[in-house]
């Protein structure tokens, strides 16, 4: 291990069945529960365990991020999120998850300025783009062209080099929200907006988005702090399934951008990446204010299908620590913009207003979740439902790369190679053709 103290093995637990019995060692972490080492199961028992999913396996240690669903913490090296959100912005979060330590004043310049001189794309690039349809969805522009980013920049896939690790690092980091808004404005048909050095990274890319050659684009800093503080938010979240799939990826030693092209792609799927565009989805399904009681009462229905979506969290059982800073960020956004003449913002606000009064949701604890305002936002900010994972992507980006660096410089690290529980049929002897 680098960059953290082994946890300790003090206790052991014993496993007896048929006429065995194992000694396994009990790690303690710092943080969190005990994890049981089973690394010899196999080779002293002669068996696997059955995870599916792997909700009950520690697959990694790792000192980047730690959740405690149950207290509703999320910290990135010790430090709270809500702190990160409020007080720092995304470039010095991407800084700590990186390297471990907040930065000095001139660690921070240094890294904002190799960050900001690295947010061109290489101009092959838009000859790439124009090989999608123009309906190609955002994410799967992303898919193709981060994962082409090996074509292009040669000199930082060798993963056994730590000066072009750290190249890959600032490249990815950087080149992120120009290839997410390029795709964004391939897909509505307009030109490509250059990125601008004398912009901040979330002000940079909002101006990508959405200015036009034809008249000059001034980035409103209520918009662009609520963007910093989306990417802030979602820049990590442990051992998910996209995060895993970057770790899963990276064991083999591909290289960093087939890696985060990995994650992106696993980020894409419904159950993972678009919570806060099915949030925003539900929200136009209702449609106005007076039939959000129907839906109310089709929610309470144990037999109806419908559920609100952007209420509660699988991970947090009390509350989302990212949802109290997100929230104020809304309401920023809203009373610049106004939700007059916005029935979806309209409903998005009387449905929030219930679930904080309601006993059914203090019950259940269907608490407004980060999807439900960050939907709200990037809806009242213009973007359409198809960017809201994109955006999610490159916010993450920076976690993927964390994880993916912790990784390859642990010495524990081996392929990844899960086992089966297998079900099918038995040894048996095949049949010719003619006699079947």
């Amino acid at each position: 291990m680098t960059g953290m103290t082994m946890a300790e093995t003090a206790k052991t637990a014993k496993l007896t069945f048929d006429d065995k019995e194992i000694e396994l060692p009990i790690l303690s972490p710092s943080a969190g529960p005990d994890v049981l080492d089973i690394r010899k199961l196999y080779a002293q028992g002669d068996v696997f365990t059955y995870d599916p999913g792997f909700t009950s396996t520690a697959a990694c240690d790792s000192t980047i991020t730690f959740i405690d669903g149950d207290l509703g913490e999320l910290l990135h090296r010790g430090y709270p999120i809500d702190q990160l959100a409020e007080k720092s912005h995304f470039l010095e979060v991407a800084y700590l998850l990186l390297y471990g330590e907040l930065p000095s004043a001139v660690q921070l310049e240094d890294f904002e300025h190799r960050v900001t001189q690295h947010t061109m794309l290489h101009e092959q690039m838009v000859y790439f783009y124009r090989g999608f349809r123009r309906d190609a969805h955002p994410m799967a522009i992303m898919t193709g062209v981060v994962g082409a980013m090996s074509a292009f920049y040669h000199d930082s896939t060798d993963i056994t080099d730590p000066w072009q690790r750290e190249v890959a690092t600032i490249r990815l980091i950087a080149k992120m929200p120009t290839i997410a808004a390029w795709a964004y404005k391939f897909s509505i048909g307009q030109p490509f907006v250059y990125p601008r050095n004398d912009l901040d990274y979330a002000s940079n890319f909002l101006r990508m988005c959405f200015s036009v050659p034809a008249e000059e684009y001034e980035v409103n800093p209520i918009l662009s702090r609520a963007m910093d503080r989306i990417f802030t938010l979602h820049a990590d979240h442990e051992q998910n399934a996209s995060t895993s799939t970057v770790r899963l990826a990276s064991s083999s030693g591909a290289n960093p951008f087939a890696c985060i092209a990995a994650g992106i792609a696993c980020l894409w799927g419904p159950a993972h990446g678009g919570a806060n565009q099915a949030c925003l989805e539900m929200l136009r399904e209702i449609g106005t204010v007076d039939r959000i009681p129907e839906y109310i009462a089709r929610a309470k229905d144990k037999d109806d299908p419908f559920r609100l979506m952007g209420f509660g969290h699988r991970v947090y059982k009390n509350f989302d620590p990212r949802a109290k800073v997100m929230k104020q960020s809304a309401d920023e956004v809203l009373e610049l913009l106004g939700v007059e003449n916005n029935p979806t913002l309209q409903v998005a606000k009387e449905l929030e207003r219930i679930a904080i009064e309601d006993p059914y949701f203090k019950e259940k604890k269907l608490y407004p979740n980060v999807d439900f305002y960050s939907g709200i936002i990037l809806d009242a900010m213009g973007f359409p439902t198809s960017m809201f994972t994109p955006i999610f992507a490159l916010a993450r980006t920076v976690g993927w790369i964390s994880q993916w660096k912790e990784m390859i410089a642990d010495p524990q690290m081996k392929i990844g190679r899960p086992r089966q529980l297998y079900v099918g049929a038995t040894m048996r002897d095949y049949v010719d053709v003619e006699d079947r």
